[in-house]
Formats: C-alpha cells, structure tokens, sequence
C-alpha cells in the first residue's frame, strides 16, 4: 500500500475526515477518472461535467467573497478538471497551487453534500425505495468482489426493523431519528485478520469513495490500534468486551436520473443527479466473527441489554412488567 492507501485506511479506522487533510494521492488522470466514477460522476457526460463546473464555481465564489481569496486561474477555471486533482496531489505544475487546489476540493466537497441533500428532499423518494438503491449498488459491488477473488467469507446486509429503531432510539441520549446511522448496514467477513486491511482498501477503489466516510462514526475494537482505542471509549456501551469488530458509516452516492426530469436545467437552479444514504459497515475476520457469535458477546445477549436499557428509561420508577410465563 502507498501513502494514499494508508491515509484512506485511517480516515476509515480513525473516523477523520478529509477536510482536514493537507494533499491529495492521485498520480495520474486515469486515477482521478475512476475516482470521479466512483463519485458517480461520468467525466465523458456533459451533462456531469457542467454540474462539477458549477460546484467549482460556487466553491471560488465562497472562498473569494467570505475570505478574500485570489485563486489563481489553473485553480478556479482548468481546461480540464482533473487537472485540480493532481494539482492538489502535488503532481502537476505550477507546484504552488496545491495548497489552494486542496482548498477549492474541501469547498466542493461540502458544497455537493449539501446539494445532494436538498434535492433529495425535493424528490418524492420514499426512504424505502432509496435503500433498495443502496441495496443494488452494495451488492453488486460484493458480487464483483467475490468474481475478483478478494479474501471475503461473508457480504450480507439487512435493514433495521421499526422496532428496533424505536429501541435505538429510546437508549440513545439524543432521540433523534437521523442520528441513527445504521438503518441500512451490511456484515463483511473475511478469511483472515491480515485481509481486513486490503477488502477495506479495495472497498473504498469499488464502492464506496473514501471521502464520505462519515466523521466520528468510526469504532474500532478490531486493528490493533492501541493509542485510539484507550483515547475514544467505546461508543456502544452495550457491547460485551469481548466483542470486537470495526464499525464505520459512509453517506454513498445514489443516482436518481430516473425520477427527475429529463430537461432539467444543468445549471442554476439544478442540483445534479446524485443523493446520498447513509450506510454502515461491520468488518472483521472470520474467527473472531465465529468468537463474536459465542457467550456473553452474542447480539442476541447484545439486544437483550439494549431492550432492558430501553425497558428502564421508559418506566423511571414505573414497576417494569415481566415476561409471562410460557404455558404447558
């Protein structure tokens, strides 16, 4: 693995986020081209080149008109936008600018965030329907996975019930129901401990593109990350010690051509073709996924701490009701 493939891995295993990195890791055009793909972005539509010209333009506008920025031409008008990329890598000339390409990048990133959200807000997508999008797209990309040989056992994924989302939901401190992060999540095993860093690697080239890692959603009980895991107490406070698994969430790109207007403007008012939906990833190894599943680690003992937390938040003094007693 190259720099930029350990960068990807602790923004992955860390919970960072790349706006607080200081470059770029693309060395060439093709990279970026894949990248961009990844994002959902066809560089030969040019339709999905001007939607990116036009976030390039509300991202100089930003930084010209709240700081003062003069962002030299290469930055703010290239002949071609992958040129932005490398000059943000720090591998196409003039050098200088990599620091203002890798800010313009930042710009775009929350920008396009923020868009994507609005129109799907605009669009009459049940959340039902935009997970079996997210479905579609994981799976294939699993499918794709297994036919390439890549050391995975297990690709599965579900989708929270409304009753345990209500359970979630009560033994959360913040009952708020778009904190709920793992509505959609999916199981990946792999054969060994020494292939979880390479499918998290190859996830992020096939699936999912490294800059939405959701911040502060990271939980590693998994590598051996010793200085993060005694500095980030476990976020779950109903996992069993002896649980260990990494947990992480990504916003992934959806496109939804399909249900919006074939003649819609590709600029001013038009906020693209792309929305996001938040997913969860659980990946460990094989034998301590077997461990997992085994004693007082087991999700169902992990739901029945949950369900009791709940139980007692509710009632505060209340008399909490027993289970019956089966007949016969």
């Amino acid at each position: 693995m190259d720099a930029g493939d350990l960068e990807v891995l602790r923004l992955i295993l860390l919970g960072e986020s790349v706006i607080d990195w200081r470059r770029l890791h693309f060395r060439t055009a093709d990279e970026v081209d894949r990248f961009l793909r990844l994002e959902l972005f066809d560089p030969d539509d040019a339709r999905d080149e001007a939607r990116l010209r036009t976030i390039l333009a509300q991202a100089i506008e930003y930084l010209r008109s709240a700081y003062g920025y003069r962002v030299a031409a290469p930055v703010a008008e290239p002949s071609d936008l992958k040129q932005l990329f490398l000059l943000a890598s720090g591998v196409a000339e003039p050098s200088r600018y990599r620091r203002i390409a890798c800010v313009v990048l930042k710009c775009m990133h929350v920008i396009h965030h923020l868009e994507a959200r609005e129109l799907l807000f605009r669009t009459p997508l049940r959340e039902s329907d935009l997970a079996d999008r997210v479905d579609r797209r994981v799976m294939e990309a699993a499918r794709q996975m297994m036919d390439e040989g890549v050391p995975v056992v297990e690709f599965q994924g579900n989708r929270k019930s409304r009753s345990s989302l209500v359970t979630k939901l009560l033994v959360k401190r913040e009952s708020v129901a778009a904190q709920v992060f793992d509505r959609v999540r999916y199981r990946v095993v792999t054969r060994e401990p020494g292939d979880v860093a390479p499918v998290l690697r190859h996830l992020s080239e096939v699936l999912f593109p490294f800059n939405y890692v959701v911040p502060g959603q990271s939980e590693n009980l998994l590598m051996p990350f010793r200085r993060v895991v005694s500095e980030h107490p476990r976020a779950n406070p109903f996992s069993e010690d002896s649980y260990r698994a990494l947990h992480f969430v990504v916003d992934l790109p959806v496109r939804i051509d399909d249900i919006l207007p074939t003649d819609a403007p590709a600029d001013g008012d038009d906020l693209g073709r792309v929305v996001f939906s938040m997913v969860e990833f659980q990946v460990m190894d094989r034998d301590t996924a077997q461990a997992n599943e085994g004693g007082p680690a087991s999700h169902s003992r992990y739901k029945k701490r949950q369900n009791l937390t709940a139980l007692r938040r509710l009632s505060r003094g209340l008399v909490v009701p027993r289970k019956r007693k089966a007949k016969g």
